[in-house]
């Protein structure tokens, strides 16, 4: 009995709830169960059935035909949601309500409401409903997930493998996920979630969601103890542009960026491989506030930027049109820029400017296991590149170099090496001879293929 009352104590000091069931009973009436039907087109004929040109083609499209194929026939999907407001707002996922016909909204306490598509983000896999009922409806708040600490109790709710409301619990595994998309911010939970758990809510001890149930991560399609929410403080922004605008409405600064590598780092001469390298600054807002490629942003609106995916995030969920101070470094100094955010929206398909300059003769460059030749009218065509584009085409790659390891191919293009622009391999000889003499370890060369550009370092240790 001493052992029992001691583990109970130590259960408790340790933040162990003895039950959920006050929590579950509290929040139960603002979870929903989502009912989708879409119209799908029939079947055509046996295909998939046997194989074509078999004796049994003929007895299965017979078959088939007594069915009527080609008549369309409803297809239902399950899935599940929360409330967020009396008025009847109601969030879930995308993927759940996506090209829906009708979508039915099931009440804990049994009743059932139709719902209209207020928004849809695909990007984050979140859409926005609403239903309009007679009373007002129980509803949830939003928390805060950056709160959340790994090890912390959290509960889901929602409707797996359409069973109808139920709740699992569990602990946050880990924090600041990502999946596939660009804006992921996933809270990792080994409570179970499975199929139909999807836009559920995950709830903290407090009642609060600070995660929208999402994914699961598993060989046979069920809870193998690995499953993403998507975080709150992503979520919550994301709702309220699709309740104002019907759609989001994203910062965007207008660059192409990768992460700052140690090696990267070396060859600019950076204390830390931290920040965003820009790569490319087509037209829009950066190049209007004078952004250029080379620099690294270390600060955006008064954040410091620690990678490429934290400042997509962060830019992402500026205002468009706001002001912001953007701090980057650049040839060893930091300046400042004030840059005016465009919409992200209406600029998905932005295209970098080409470099152009004067044409030189070619001659041959074998150095860091490239073999290189000034851009010809010639090669140009071969490339598909802009007319007037200047640098050096790469006619090979040795197969064991440093390069080659890095994802340099024939048929790329180098347009800068040092953060100055090369046109002749007596440029890049000059640039190389430069960054020996500053004592440097590597070079930055700016590599262009098929018009995107990104930074490679490269030992000067190589040739």
């Amino acid at each position: 009995m001493v052992l029992i009352v001691s583990q109970s104590l130590m259960a408790q000091a340790r933040g162990a709830p003895e039950s959920f069931a006050e929590l579950a009973e509290r929040i139960s009436p603002s979870v929903v169960n989502i009912t989708t039907s879409t119209t799908v087109a029939g079947r055509g004929g046996p295909r998939g059935i046997v194989p074509e040109g078999s004796p049994f083609e003929d007895f299965f499209r017979e078959f088939q035909d007594r069915g009527q194929p080609n008549r369309p026939r409803r297809s239902s999907a399950l899935g599940s949601g929360f409330v967020i407001s009396e008025d009847g707002y109601v969030v879930t996922n995308n993927h759940v309500i996506e090209g829906a016909d009708e979508i039915l909204v099931e009440f804990f306490e049994g009743f059932e409401l139709p719902a209209e598509l207020v928004g849809t983000d695909p990007n984050t896999d979140i859409a926005l409903l609403k239903v309009d009922a007679d009373e007002p409806l129980a509803f949830v708040p939003f928390g805060d997930s950056d709160t959340a600490r790994v090890g912390d109790w959290v509960m889901a709710m929602g409707n797996p493998l359409g069973q109808g409301f139920s709740v699992s619990a569990g602990i946050v595994s880990a924090r600041n996920r990502a999946l596939s998309g660009t804006y992921d911010d996933y809270i990792q939970t080994d409570a179970a979630i499975n199929r139909g758990n999807s836009g559920g809510p995950l709830f903290n001890m407090n009642g609060e969601v600070i995660g929208v149930n999402t994914a699961i991560l598993s060989p046979n399609g069920g809870s193998i103890g690995i499953g993403f929410s998507m975080a709150s403080n992503v979520v919550t922004k994301v709702v309220d542009q699709l309740k104002e605008f019907g759609e989001t409405r994203r910062g965007w600064l207008g660059v192409r960026i990768q992460d700052v590598t140690d090696d990267v780092a070396e060859a600019l001469g950076l204390d830390s491989a931290e920040g965003a390298l820009v790569s490319d600054v087509p037209d829009g807002p950066a190049k209007d506030a004078g952004m250029l490629a080379g620099d690294v942003i270390v600060s955006f609106d008064g954040v410091a930027v620690e990678d490429t995916r934290q400042l997509v995030r962060i830019v992402g969920n500026a205002p468009v049109g706001k002001t912001v101070r953007v701090v980057v470094n650049r040839d060893g100094t930091r300046e400042t820029l004030r840059v005016t955010l465009g919409r992200r929206e209406e600029n998905e398909t932005a295209v970098p400017a080409a470099a152009t300059g004067p044409e030189d003769a070619p001659s041959q460059f074998d150095q860091l296991g490239l073999t290189l030749n000034p851009l010809t009218d010639e090669i140009r065509g071969e490339l598909d590149l802009p007319e007037g584009m200047e640098g050096l085409a790469v006619m090979d790659v040795d197969p064991v170099s440093e390069a080659y390891e890095k994802g340099m191919r024939a048929g790329d293009v180098i347009t800068e090496a040092g953060q100055s622009p090369v046109r002749s391999v007596e440029d890049l000889e000059t640039r190389v001879a430069e960054a020996r003499e500053e004592g440097r370890k590597s070079l930055l060369l700016l590599v262009r293929r098929g018009g995107d550009p990104r930074f490679v370092a490269l030992s000067l240790d190589e040739g």
